[in-house]
């Protein structure tokens, strides 16, 4: 495929063209040396369009039905609020092969079909929170292409969130009734971080034991400080099959928005996020330049096969290195 250029790039990212959108991703994700300047000034010039959007970020329990949500949350924006949306979606890699499945798309069969809609499923390549090295960037793309709502759907509970919180405006957290003890196995920091909470898979028989574990949840999360920006986060029940809740979720969203913005935290929250994301690229920068060092480089696969053997301790390799380094 033809290369573009920085203009074409540019021109076609804030045109809205999903196809170039997808492709200025592409270079934006690549681990090439060759992209990393192409992909610097295409966030250079694209970054003064971003920043207008609202961005969400969602996770839940393994079975709590994260795609299916979005799915049916996306067709009620489109259809129903006249709204558009892009989803990162992030695939868990495979720690042994590195490869993942994503088939997002898959799992969102009317939300990958609706023109209004941009789903770019991407590998967390084993970074923490499910959440892939570029997603900020990638976000940022998106909203300079005009899209108004950005979903970031995370692997799940279990792992380090605070990388999908420092990014978003609103954490959504999504659980199932009827799992044995409703709080088991939640992390406090987890609950601490939450915006909001949807009990999913409230209908049915399964109705009363949602409405049962929300009022569960609720008097669980009084029990937490008030925020500083004074908002409470609501406990709400769902379906995605039904699409009853689904309003009510949306609601939720818009008035921590309004709320944020009135109270001046959304700034805020925005310039922790640059700021977050400026120590992000530090540490990955300072990684890279270690890594490429050629003493580093050299003395590196001998550490790494004796601190295996036994011969010597991780604390000791690693003091070596970093002395080489210095």
């Amino acid at each position: 495929m033809r290369r573009l250029s920085l203009e074409q790039y540019v021109d076609g990212v804030l045109r809205g063209d999903r196809v170039i959108l997808a492709r200025a991703i592409t270079v934006i994700e690549s681990e090439l040396p060759s992209d990393a300047e192409l992909a610097a000034q295409i966030l250079d010039r694209l970054l003064p369009h971003s920043g207008n959007s609202r961005r969400v970020g969602i996770t839940g329990v393994p079975g709590a039905g994260k795609s299916t949500f979005i799915d049916a949350l996306g067709m009620l924006l489109i259809h129903e609020y006249g709204e558009n949306l892009a989803v990162m979606s992030i695939d868990p890699s495979s720690p042994i092969s590195g490869g993942s499945i994503l088939g997002d798309k898959t799992r969102m069969e009317r939300l990958a079909a609706e023109e209004r809609a941009f789903i770019r499923p991407s590998p967390s390549r084993g970074r923490l929170g499910g959440v892939a090295r570029r997603t900020r960037e990638t976000m940022l793309l998106c909203e300079a292409a005009g899209y108004r709502n950005i979903l970031v759907e995370t692997v799940g509970v279990g792992q380090s969130e605070t990388a999908v919180r420092s990014m978003t405006d609103f954490f959504l957290l999504l659980m199932l009734a009827g799992a044995g003890d409703e709080l088991q196995g939640i992390k406090r920091g987890i609950i601490e971080m939450l915006d909001g909470m949807a009990i999913t898979k409230a209908d049915g028989d399964n109705k009363p034991r949602a409405e049962r574990a929300r009022l569960e949840y609720a008097r669980a999360l009084h029990l937490f400080p008030a925020s500083a920006d004074g908002w409470t986060p609501p406990v709400l029940t769902c379906s995605s099959i039904t699409g009853e809740g689904l309003v009510e979720v949306w609601k939720m969203i818009l008035a921590h928005r309004q709320l944020i913005e009135s109270v001046g935290f959304l700034a805020e929250r925005r310039n922790s996020q640059a700021l977050e994301w400026m120590n992000e690229l530090l540490l990955a920068g300072i990684e890279d330049s270690f890594r490429k060092d050629p003493r580093v480089a050299e003395r590196l696969p001998l550490l790494q096969e004796e601190v295996r053997r036994g011969a010597v301790t991780p604390f000791a390799a690693s003091r070596d290195l970093l002395r080489l380094y210095r």
